[in-house]
């Protein structure tokens, strides 16, 4: 399956772990909240994308059952590989640790309203979590 990455929105007591952005120009998003994720590396699968990534970001080491929900999205490039958008709601033993790799100024708790409302997340994946929360909302 080609795809080009994945992001992951780690979901607890209300809030979405999110991670500020290095403030470079080199980089899409400067200076904005992110989710952990990132580009595919050889031939992972878009589970192992994603939980690599998180390792390697948030120092987080999850598993494929950790994964409640996922979508694949369209890339914004035109011919560009889809990017995958992961959900995951661990127990809280396995959020202890959390500490910043190499990319990323700080990471902090957002309460997930903030987070949708925040001019300063990534746009795309407000757009995503947003969906998530439509897909699994209790009716009535």
């Amino acid at each position: 399956m080609e795809f080009g990455g994945a992001k992951l929105a780690i979901l607890h007591g209300g809030e979405v772990l999110t991670l500020l952005r290095d403030d470079r120009p080199d980089i899409p998003y400067p200076n904005h909240w992110d989710l952990p994720g990132g580009g595919r590396e050889g031939r992972e699968t878009p589970e192992d994308c994603v939980l690599r990534e998180t390792l390697e970001e948030m120092s987080i080491t999850l598993h494929p059952s950790d994964l409640i929900w996922a979508r694949a999205y369209p890339a914004a490039a035109p011919g560009a590989p889809p990017n995958w958008f992961f959900v995951s709601k661990p127990s809280p033993s396995a959020l202890r640790g959390i500490r910043l790799g190499d990319e990323g100024q700080a990471w902090r708790w957002a309460p997930i309203a903030e987070f949708l409302s925040n001019p300063t997340a990534v746009p795309r994946l407000k757009i995503r979590l947003d969906d998530y929360l439509r897909a699994t909302a209790n009716p009535g």
